[in-house]
């Protein structure tokens, strides 16, 4: 496979009131060029500090473990010129919330031109000029009196559209695009989500697509990789994993999605609370809310096994395989559980 981004065995502990906390536990997967590949899962998986970790974005102290590689580059021997240029140039970030990463008392125009002037050196009238023709690409009119306006003057669906147009500037070939529609309707979702495939189809950028919306990752991502306590749970076809989900904790958030065609009293929900990559147990770390887990789920670390194109860390999957999670899966025992 032609990658442009490789990661192996990626392992990542934060100093936590004095003490390193794991947060990624022995991450791999490939993403190859001009591809788009979704992480998905609950509050605290690590979808997030995957990919703050290949920007190398993460904090003072933290301990890392594995590899990350950029075609062909090691992004951690990266230093001072090349880091910059891999941060400017080669790979783009567009954050969850567009407002907590825009200065509030710098004008759109500045916020937009600011790394064409200090990156590229191109002059002021020239970035001016480049900034109106992204706002046109993004769907935004008025250019010259956007690039005026300051972030608080905009709305959140044509602050977000700025983000995609500052992350697109320098034409990467990569962009991590961490939950950038979270916060936006659901009609402005799909038209930013339209824009920004758009303009990867254009520039030929692959995407790390993180979300919760297992629906959204279907329509977005070729593939997609579920992640739990810090760990790969599962990687698929997108269409596939909803068709046919290999690991019972995939199977259970399938399931507990809502469907506009189908009526229920009370959608199923998986038992229990997520758990971090620090607080899971030995062995199998959704073991503790897993229906169908045995003592040997609870052995061992379960290897990531390839079954075909697809992966799956599931010891018991040959014996579950086709099987979707039971309405049983939420009966009384695990309601109490959700209520607890």
């Amino acid at each position: 496979m032609n990658a442009l981004l490789e990661v192996d065995g990626l392992t990542v502990r934060l100093p936590v009131a004095g003490e390193l906390r794991t947060v990624l536990r022995d991450v791999s997967f490939s993403l190859a060029r001009g591809s788009t590949l979704g992480l998905v899962g609950e509050s605290g998986s690590g979808k997030s500090m995957t990919v703050r970790t290949i920007a190398r974005l993460l904090p003072g102290g933290a301990d890392v473990r594995g590899g990350v590689r950029f075609d062909g580059a090691d992004v951690f021997d990266l230093r001072t010129d090349a880091l910059r240029s891999y941060r400017a140039k080669d790979v783009a970030m567009i954050f969850q919330d567009a407002r907590a990463h825009t200065n509030p008392v710098r004008t759109v125009g500045d916020f937009l031109t600011e790394a064409m002037r200090t990156n590229d050196r191109m002059a002021g009238p020239a970035a001016r000029k480049r900034a109106q023709e992204l706002l046109a690409e993004v769907g935004i009119g008025d250019a010259e009196r956007r690039l005026r306006q300051f972030p608080h003057e905009l709305s959140g669906g044509l602050l977000q559209r700025v983000m995609i147009a500052a992350a697109v500037a320098a034409r990467p070939r990569l962009v991590l695009a961490d939950e950038p529609t979270t916060a936006l309707d659901v009609t402005t979702q799909a038209e930013v989500m339209a824009i920004l495939g758009r303009m990867q189809r254009e520039y030929g950028m692959a995407m790390l697509f993180i979300t919760h919306d297992l629906e959204l990752a279907g329509a977005v991502c070729d593939e997609t990789i579920v992640l739990y306590a810090g760990q790969v749970m599962e990687r698929q076809a997108s269409a596939r994993l909803h068709e046919d989900p290999l690991h019972p904790y995939t199977a259970a958030l399938v399931q507990a999605r809502p469907e506009i065609g189908r009526r229920v009293d009370r959608l199923p929900a998986i038992p229990g609370h997520p758990t971090t990559a620090y607080e899971a147990p030995d062995g199998c770390g959704f073991a503790p809310r897993c229906r169908f887990a045995q003592e040997e789920c609870r052995a061992g670390v379960p290897p990531l096994t390839r079954i075909g194109p697809s992966q799956t860390r599931c010891v018991r999957m040959p014996g579950l395989r086709g099987l979707t999670v039971p309405r049983e899966y939420v009966g009384s025992e695990a309601n109490e559980e959700v209520q607890r």
